[in-house]
């Protein structure tokens, strides 16, 4: 008889209808209620994009899309999904207690962040851990995933996609720009938080796999916290590499993010787009991983590295 096992998915959220959107930021910012000229400026944000953002959809895609894997892989035990989010419900405490409710003894963590930060990957760790410590439940937790060969080849390709819409002889005028969500870089530096080398490693994968001569990483989608993020600014850098180099094609890789939403949608399809037309340079930015077999299979080949 196979064991099993849960898998807990944790992911950041996302509103589901418009009537979310004020419960959601109001947890995303500790407690504290937006204004209304702040609430109206998310609210425009995701109207640009379409209406709300599909990550709600995509993350339970996903997660089934995972489960369904790992169950492939393994045959002596049998995975059962759990979904758990940050800043909506239903919320990692939440997702934890359904697991103790319906039995489930050790399970393996996973976010869908592939590099792994103290603030990111590891808060939402420490949150499932608190609440699993009530009930007993033992937990293996993956922590990054972006080192591994399929999540690099499936980068890789997406690059090389892009560079074959460029004539050839512009390769040299094409730079990558690699990015992921920007961070307090107070915070980062005073706890030698491995977050940036992480984006770097990144990088030079990509350069060192893909057809691409030129690489740059940038930061992007920072909070309104009035203390300085990491950087530069995916939208500062476009100008920057523009006016140093004279770039004429300016690929941008999200590669902290793993599906379209809000950050990649309005953050680089329309702000990066839009300094790109004021420059006269051609913007391409590649499809997410979203449920592609080698996003999913990296992930599965880190869970073998921690179960």
């Amino acid at each position: 008889m196979t064991k099993t096992i849960g898998l807990l998915v944790m992911a950041y959220g996302t509103p589901y209808q418009e009537s979310d959107i004020e419960a959601y930021y109001t947890d995303i910012r500790h407690g504290k209620k937006p204004t209304e000229a702040e609430l109206q400026d998310l609210k425009d944000r995701y109207k640009h994009i379409g209406g709300l953002s599909p990550l709600a959809n995509t993350t339970n895609r996903q997660a089934e899309t995972l489960c369904d894997a790992l169950n492939e892989a393994y045959s002596d035990v049998e995975f059962k999904l759990y979904v758990g989010l940050k800043h909506i419900h239903p919320f990692i405490e939440d997702a934890v207690k359904s697991m103790h409710e319906e039995g489930i003894e050790e399970a393996v963590t996973v976010v869908l962040a592939p590099h792994y930060s103290s603030f990111s990957v590891g808060s939402y760790n420490t949150r499932a851990q608190k609440e699993a410590d009530k009930y007993g439940i033992t937990f293996k937790h993956v922590e990054h995933y972006y080192q591994q060969p399929k999540f690099i080849q499936y980068w890789t390709e997406k690059v090389n996609e892009s560079l074959s819409e460029i004539p050839q002889e512009e390769h040299d005028e094409t730079v990558l720009v690699v990015s992921a969500h920007s961070l307090p870089k107070g915070l980062i530096e005073q706890n030698n938080d491995p977050y940036p080398n992480e984006l770097h490693h990144t990088a030079q994968l990509l350069e060192e796999h893909s057809n691409i001569i030129h690489v740059a990483e940038g930061w992007q989608s920072e909070g309104n916290t009035g203390t300085p993020w990491l950087g530069p600014d995916v939208q500062d850098l476009t100008r920057a590499l523009y006016n140093e180099h004279g770039y004429k094609n300016f690929i941008y890789t999200p590669v902290g993010f793993v599906c379209e939403h809000l950050e990649v949608l309005y953050d680089n399809d329309y702000e990066c787009k839009v300094v790109c037309d004021e420059l006269g340079v051609n913007y391409f930015r590649p499809s997410m991983p979203n449920t592609d077999p080698l996003f999913i299979g990296a992930i599965v080949d880190e869970i073998k590295n921690v179960y």
